[in-house]
């Protein structure tokens, strides 16, 4: 094949890149921002070209054939510098421009980021933020992601991690459920509580207390609890409308029940007790290694960092 046919099949080799790393031809085609049926002829045109078959359909998904696999890998590498090249030409302007896609917890999302991103966006007006809400941790290389913002004890370290503040978990109940109930003075007093969990692996649910920092002697022993209660969930936001109902006591994030007691719906329960161990006690803004790091990213992260820097208060 000549260089000059070649030239008109480099769209072509970028789009199967892009159905190699999404593995089905609707999300390549969302990724990219064309249609399936483009995405499908630019395959089948660069299949003729190439004279084999580059891609194995399904009903569900597609694979690449050997020929496919081998021209994919053989391709990484150079569209990845020429994406880092286009990077680093883009962030010589002095008004950083790009598109940052983020995944973040769903309930962190709703309740802290989105609420302020408007004012980021109104700062950065040459960045779109693109924001995936899912508490399902992605990954960042497969999926496309530049950044995510992860609620974690250990950010992985094949990645680079930004500490963006610290949280704490909280337990919470409305008013209501206290007054008909009564108001726990230990934390085995939660035995006889209905108390909201976060659903885990074990079957028994179970919480974690030691002294709160203020009290907290060194090597100060921990206190674990089985609880139980008319509802679970695996969303904080789930768990705190419930202790509004006054379905029982919840344990949230800080994040989650930050509102909720600045507004006087809920009340903080064993406020000399610090639960440990269900939630993560820090934030983290975490994007693949990579050599160069676009401007729109890293202006973005230094935002939020400062953003959340004070954590989340749960009183004014």
């Amino acid at each position: 094949m000549s260089l000059e046919k070649a030239e008109h099949l480099w769209s072509h080799l970028h789009w199967l890149t892009v159905l190699a790393q999404h593995g089905s031809y609707t999300a390549a085609a969302q990724r990219l921002g064309v249609s399936k049926a483009a995405m499908s002829q630019h395959i089948s045109e660069l299949e003729r070209a190439a004279g084999v078959p580059l891609v194995q359909r399904t009903t569900r998904s597609v694979r690449l054939t050997e020929a496919g696999q081998r021209l994919v890998d053989g391709l990484r590498e150079p569209f990845e510098r020429i994406a880092q090249g286009f990077a680093s030409v883009r962030d010589l302007a002095e008004v950083p421009v790009g598109r940052v896609r983020v995944t973040a917890p769903v309930a962190f999302a709703r309740q802290q980021l989105v609420p302020r991103i408007a004012d980021f966006l109104r700062e950065h007006p040459g960045i779109r933020i693109e924001l995936d809400l899912s508490d399902r941790l992605s990954s960042l290389a497969t999926e496309g992601f530049d950044l995510a913002i992860r609620h974690t004890a250990a950010p992985p370290d094949t990645h680079v991690a930004w500490t963006l503040c610290r949280t704490r978990s909280v337990l919470v109940a409305s008013r209501a459920y206290l007054r008909r109930r009564g108001t726990p003075a230990a934390p085995h007093d939660l035995a006889g509580h209905d108390c909201l969990h976060y659903p885990r692996a074990q079957d028994t649910p179970a919480w974690h207390f030691q002294p709160a920092e203020g009290r907290r002697k060194t090597n100060a022993p921990r206190f674990t609890v089985a609880v139980s209660g008319p509802f679970g969930a695996n969303n904080s936001e789930a768990l705190r409308e419930a202790a509004i109902a006054g379905l029982g006591i919840a344990l949230l994030p800080d994040f989650s029940a930050q509102a909720a007691l600045r507004a006087g719906k809920l009340v903080e329960v064993l406020p000399d007790w610090q639960a440990v161990g269900t939630f993560s006690d820090h934030l983290y803004a975490i994007r693949p290694y990579a050599s160069h790091v676009p401007r729109a990213v890293s202006v973005f992260v230094a935002w939020l960092r400062e953003a959340l820097a004070e954590g989340f208060p749960l009183r004014p």
